[in-house]
């Protein structure tokens, strides 16, 4: 898989608790420090809240690429449902990341997504400095997404529940 494919994950849990108590762990940017193992948490800019179009600052942390910061944009935001950000321009995102609730039974149904580019992120800085591994790029940083989706989703599933 290469790049320009915009390579992406889903992955999802099913948590023993309404969509509104899961939604309001979703949209608390500086949880997600706690259960990611490369995400250190956010804050909202400019006063904003949680809202289409809002704006929030993402701290990252790669053994890899040392620590950076991203700024994000809302680009999907339906409480209870759906809350998306964008890294980098809305026409020409670095990556897309996600949440989509829906109800299951007397539970909720979390699913969390990842796709990358089209536009530049750290990833395409690598690939730049070695086209010609740009699969095995693209294949680690998908296993590196995959084990933060499912920390993220479990952790989140674990506060819900308590």
């Amino acid at each position: 898989m290469r790049f320009a494919d915009r390579p992406s994950l889903e992955k999802g849990v099913v948590i023993d608790a309404s969509p509104e108590t899961v939604w309001a762990i979703c949209i608390d940017l500086p949880r997600f420090g706690e259960w990611s193992p490369e995400n250190r948490g956010g804050e909202w800019l400019d006063g904003a809240g949680p809202a289409l179009g809002s704006k929030f600052l993402g701290r990252q942390e790669h053994p890899g690429r040392g620590e950076w910061e991203t700024t994000c944009t809302v680009s999907t935001f339906e409480p209870n449902r759906a809350f998306a950000w964008t890294l980098g321009e809305l026409d020409n995102p670095g990556a897309v990341w996600g949440f989509e609730l829906t109800g299951e039974g007397s539970g909720t149904r979390l699913r969390q997504h990842v796709a990358m580019g089209p536009g530049p992120s750290g990833i395409t800085d690598v690939i730049a400095a070695m086209p010609d591994k740009e699969e095995r790029i693209i294949e680690r940083r998908l296993q590196e997404y995959d084990a933060g989706l499912t920390a993220v989703l479990n952790g989140v599933k674990a506060a819900a529940e308590a």
